[in-house]
């Protein structure tokens, strides 16, 4: 070994060691912050406080035995209803009509069930991870066109979030939803689509340049056949249309669409092209090869527990790194329901959110393609940039905006609109923020306020004082980062 080898051996070791003593200490307020913006949505005082007593090992461990499996929002009254496609079919021009007005209401009312959701859960980390297979396993309400079965789909990703990737990957192979998204229903013995078998491979498991053509038409023979029953919406086996002969795929022999994924599951590029996802999504833009290979390993040797590879992730040294804090823009979504959980901001109707997310770019379950939504620098451009400020200005002001709504001659302009716009009105009117009430438990603590608000030091100098000052920290462009 080189003297510079030695050097680089020795330095790792003791960075190592230097690492497990922090870690094993009560970690303090600023990585607290900094652990639970990334894995929710906000940090409140009081769970920073509680964080910041414990060792980065006990926080992860803490996080992740408080994650769920169900939405504790009730689903909306239609979430059981299916409509068979073929009385669809036979339905007269008005009768269509109607039944789409129909589903365009329940897709609303469904992305509000979601923000709601978002809003209200007791896990922030539940919702953002089943955001995060929501962007990876895409599907879209625009082409589904299903409400029910978008819900139906959602529920499943949540229910696997944090549980075995493999597992989730079986379970959206026969989703209904990923099954109309990608054209599932039409393979069949001599005329097989490859829609799903091409993007099985190169989103969902292992990444571009690791397959071939070959392995793509292959796969896409033994998928032939998983279609749905029109009666129900539920995943059919159709035996009579799937093709029985033998095929390769990456040098392996299999029969069935489960083979093909079990194939792909044990090829290490899947864990390193996933892998690489969730680091981008909660460590840094630019994944550290020798760590990342490190944990893709150990998810992929624990038979790809969820739980394993997010575990690695937080308590990898890379992700407590000062350059990395404040290192990645904020979703549309975690900016959002971010600042209204964060200030606590009363809200009744999701409507205007649900709209808000959709012009910042992030229409929820409606991603642009099938890639999802690039994320990262993609969220931020000329007009965005702008109506994230707005919100979040206009927002510490609602009982001015509550004030002006609520004046008679703007209420009578109110009542002459078109009811969708009248809703979207009366819903900006009804919520509540509190300065004051915000302010309370910071009595006496008042340094407090820019380490739970912001990722990192303003980049400018926020004057005033009391809510002027607060107002002056979520104008910081800081305040767009995690």
């Amino acid at each position: 070994m080189r003297y510079s080898a030695m050097v680089k051996a020795l330095l790792a070791v003791l960075a190592a060691a230097a690492f497990g003593t922090a870690a094993a200490q009560g970690m303090g307020p600023e990585d607290a912050r900094h652990l639970l913006n990334r894995t929710g949505f906000d940090a409140q005082l009081r769970d920073i406080d509680a964080f910041a007593k414990l060792s980065r090992r006990d926080a992860v461990e803490r996080l992740l035995s408080g994650v769920q499996t169900e939405a504790h929002t009730p689903a909306p009254a239609w979430a059981k209803e299916w409509t068979d496609p073929r009385r669809v079919r036979r339905m007269g021009e008005e009768e269509r009509r109607a039944f789409v007005r129909v589903q365009i209401e329940h897709a609303l009312e469904l992305k509000g069930w979601w923000v709601t959701e978002m809003l209200t859960t007791s896990s922030p980390l539940t919702e953002r991870m089943t955001l995060f297979w929501h962007n990876h396993f895409t599907s879209s309400l625009q082409k589904v066109r299903s409400p029910p079965l978008i819900l139906r789909q959602n529920q499943l990703l949540r229910r696997h979030a944090l549980g075995n990737f493999g597992e989730l990957l079986h379970a959206v192979a026969k989703d209904p939803a990923m099954i109309v998204y990608l054209d599932s229903a039409t393979n069949r013995r001599g005329q097989p689509n490859e829609n799903f078998a091409r993007e099985l491979m190169e989103l969902f498991t292992l990444g571009e340049g690791k397959y071939g053509e070959k392995d793509i038409k292959e796969a896409a023979r033994a998928f032939t056949g998983w279609s749905i029953e029109l009666e129900s919406g539920d995943y059919l086996f159709r035996p009579r249309l799937h093709d029985e002969s033998t095929k390769v795929v990456l040098g392996k022999l299999v029969g069935g669409g489960a083979e093909v994924m079990d194939v792909l599951l044990a090829h290490p590029a899947t864990a390193q092209f996933v892998a690489t996802k969730l680091w981008r999504e909660f460590v840094s833009p630019q994944p550290q090869p020798e760590e990342l290979k490190r944990i893709s390993d150990q998810w992929r040797n624990s038979g790809y527990d969820n739980r394993v590879a997010l575990r690695a992730l937080l308590l990898t040294p890379a992700f407590w790194a000062p350059e990395n804090r404040a290192a990645l823009i904020k979703s549309p979504a975690e900016l959002v329901i971010g600042t209204l959980r964060q200030f606590h901001v009363g809200t009744g109707d999701p409507l205007p959110f649900v709209l808000l997310l959709r012009y910042l770019g992030q229409d929820l379950l409606s991603p642009p393609n099938v890639k999802g939504w690039p994320g990262g620098e993609a969220w931020i451009n000329s007009s965005t940039l702008l109506m994230r400020k707005q919100f979040v200005e206009r927002l510490m002001r609602v009982d001015e905006t509550r004030m002006f709504v609520q004046q008679s001659a703007m209420r009578e302009k109110i009542d002459r609109l078109k009811p969708g716009a009248r809703r979207l009105f009366q819903a900006m009117a009804e919520l509540q923020f509190s300065g004051r009430d915000w302010l309370a438990p910071y009595e006496g603590r008042e340094k407090m306020i820019p380490l739970v608000v912001l990722a990192a030091a303003p980049a400018g100098e926020p004057s005033g004082s009391g809510i002027d000052f607060v107002r002056a920290l979520v104008a910081d462009p800081v305040y767009q980062l995690k």
